[in-house]
């Protein structure tokens, strides 16, 4: 379980595409498979929007720690 978290979104595709290209030359650890790229397609009522997310685990609880006592 977790969420997607956005990292990056625009309405311009040449910058999505340069913000991609820049972070997989400037972030080796990046975990691709936990990436997700969406083009939201706005047809005529609204711009085509382009998001860079990545998936973020809820951490698993420790066995024996109470979570209420943080």
């Amino acid at each position: 379980m977790g969420r997607w978290e956005v990292l990056f979104e625009t309405q311009d595709e040449p910058e999505w595409r340069a913000y991609i290209h820049r972070l997989k030359a400037s972030d080796t650890q990046i975990d691709w498979s936990a990436v997700r790229l969406d083009t939201f397609c706005g047809r005529l009522a609204q711009p085509t929007t382009y998001r860079l997310s990545h998936f973020v685990p809820i951490p698993s609880p420790v066995p024996g720690q109470d979570a209420s006592h943080d």
